[in-house]
């Protein structure tokens, strides 16, 4: 693909600045529109079986809004049919007014020759028929969703439902303990959008250009990745996708921009706040290094010898830079500080906030630091934690 000559040249804090304003952490958060809002802002949630404050999926509206309510959050995602879960990213929460947009995923699953798991004969169209009379129902309700213990040891169930969920026959409408609620999609999907009629030109079009909005600024990998879409996907739509080429200082590489975000200064206030490691505005780290000059990985499937950060190390934002990690921990109404990393004495004040407003937002009344990896940094962070607290 010949990429056309870039009208707009970005400074890397101008890149920054965009990134930032694009995920929802500069400027003034739209609260009437709440945790739909951000939803839709962001065109994708990542979901994950961790929990330590709270699942990924709360902390990411958390994150941009402040102590919205728990059960808020689930509410703006599951009731009403607002959203549905499907693979993007990852497994994602995305609004349902994107469900035509997947359309070439769905087409891809039918037509994939070959899985992992075997289907036993007859058994997906029964889980179809269960769900059509019984249904919203969890694999367990169908029948149970593991043969033995090992966590990959699928049931014929189990296998069917998902085949059915990545097809686009059934959909996910909630998860009710971490489970999957599955519903047939003609029940779940308004009628208007329960369509496959878009060709996969015209679904990848709109996926990068929401993956551009979303980012403000990115690489051809950035925008990619977005999605999980592969790079030829996006050279094959991104010059009609309305996204202006640009370069940034330090970049190295080719990169795209929201024109809405380049005609509009990125101003007002940033947020402070504790990151999921699942956050989209870091989710990739060769992005998240170039953006932030911050190494970040997520060490909770790294033997415990191994951690350098902890278990669930939580990227600090504050000021529009990432400026340490907390690795967090709850014990009954404590939030627990296992793990502290700071980048120098200025982080401290900020620090100190984040977690004073997460614990405030999981019913903690009291905050404990137990290790910190400049020791001199120890006490003035627990001054600052005492004084709010007090």
């Amino acid at each position: 693909m010949t990429t056309p000559r870039p009208a707009t040249e970005l400074s890397a804090d101008e890149a920054r600045r965009i990134a930032l304003r694009a995920q929802g952490f500069l400027g003034t958060p739209d609260r009437r529109a709440g945790v739909r809002g951000v939803l839709r802002h962001l065109g994708a949630v990542q979901l994950d079986t961790i929990s330590v404050l709270a699942r990924s999926h709360e902390l990411i509206p958390y994150a941009r809004l402040g102590a919205v309510g728990r059960k808020t959050v689930e509410d703006a995602y599951w009731k009403d049919t607002h959203a549905f879960e499907y693979w993007s990213h990852a497994a994602c929460i995305l609004p349902v007014e994107e469900w035509p947009h997947f359309a070439f995923r769905r087409r891809a699953y039918r037509n994939r020759p070959q899985w992992n798991h075997d289907l036993p004969e007859g058994t997906y169209e029964q889980v179809v028929k269960q769900l059509r009379t019984e249904g919203p129902l969890t694999a367990t309700d169908l029948g149970g969703a593991k043969k033995t213990s090992e966590w990959w040891d699928w049931s014929g169930t189990k296998v069917a439902v998902e085949r059915a969920l990545m097809y686009g026959e059934v959909v996910c409408v909630e998860r009710r303990g971490w489970k999957r609620v599955y519903d047939l999609a003609e029940r779940a999907v308004p009628a208007g959008l329960l369509h496959d009629e878009l060709d996969d030109a015209e679904c990848l079009r709109r996926l990068v250009r929401l993956a551009g909005r979303s980012l403000g600024v990115g690489t051809r990998a950035d925008i990619a990745d977005y999605h999980r879409l592969k790079g030829e996907q996006v050279d094959a739509v991104i010059a009609d996708s309305g996204l202006v080429p640009v370069t940034v200082e330090g970049w190295g590489k080719p990169a795209w921009a929201d024109p809405t975000a380049l005609d509009t200064p990125p101003r007002g206030r940033h947020r402070t706040t504790l990151l999921s490691p699942f956050d989209s505005l870091i989710w990739e780290r060769a992005r998240t290094e170039r953006i932030f000059g911050f190494t970040h990985r997520l060490e909770a499937y790294v033997p415990k010898p191994k951690r350098v950060y902890g278990y669930f190390a939580m990227p600090v934002l504050a000021g529009g830079r990432l400026v340490g990690r907390v690795d967090p921990a709850r014990e009954g109404h404590t939030l627990v500080a296992k793990q502290v990393t700071l980048d120098g004495p200025k982080a401290v004040p900020a620090v100190a906030q984040a977690l004073l407003e997460a614990a405030t937002w999981v019913d903690c009344t009291d905050v404990r630091v137990e290790r910190v990896d400049a020791p001199e940094l120890r006490e003035p962070l627990n001054r600052e934690l005492a004084h709010a607290l007090a």
